[in-house]
């Protein structure tokens, strides 16, 4: 089963991805988790990840692109993959399908965390104060937000017309939106 959690930093995407890893032994790609990786490493195109995210732009397909690539041939091996912040661009998810058909698998379901704006800036603030990541300070959120809202949300359709989407109340508390989610992934299985 390949499933993408489809919402703007923030959303909650990354909470239900790790409890989804547990529950259901997917392998979650954070692309994310793998930036920050690719930071931590002290390599150029940590460097290089680490100015563009600190100035709240979005990392180029190529390098998130490649990055799933990657990654892909063992999360098929564990019998798929939740996709966490990817894609993000009708680019991406057009390599995305096209990397999946070669492995002779697609996604299953895109579920969109259904979010506000004003809610989000709140997580966000608590989130920077609690845990001081520097891609979450307040201004760089913003336009972190306001890249998603502009490039990212017209995968919507894309999804849709691909009988795809699932739209789930991400302003819920944690185990609200899992008992969503999972009522989505019982028709996956069904």
């Amino acid at each position: 089963m390949n499933l993408v959690l489809f919402g703007p930093p923030a959303a909650g995407k990354g909470t239900q991805a790790r409890r989804l890893v547990e529950e259901r032994g997917l392998v979650q790609l954070s692309t994310g988790d793998m930036l920050r990786a690719a930071i931590a490493s002290g390599s150029d195109l940590g460097a290089r990840v680490k100015s563009i995210m600190n100035s709240g732009a979005l990392v180029s397909d190529d390098i998130v692109i490649e990055l799933i690539r990657d990654q892909l041939d063992a999360a098929e091996r564990a019998g798929g993959a939740i996709f966490d912040g990817f894609p993000r661009t009708i680019a991406q998810a057009q390599a995305l399908d096209s990397m999946l058909l070669d492995c002779g698998s697609k996604i299953d379901r895109v579920i969109r965390l259904r979010v506000e704006d004003d809610g989000l800036m709140d997580r966000i603030a608590r989130r920077f104060a609690e845990a001081g990541r520097a891609d979450d300070n307040p201004a760089s959120f913003k336009v972190r937000l306001e890249h998603y809202n502009e490039q990212t949300a017209p995968l919507l359709p894309y999804y849709a017309q691909q009988g795809k989407l699932v739209e789930v109340d991400g302003m819920g508390d944690v185990q609200a939106v899992a008992a969503e989610i999972d009522a989505v992934l019982e028709t996956v299985a069904a």
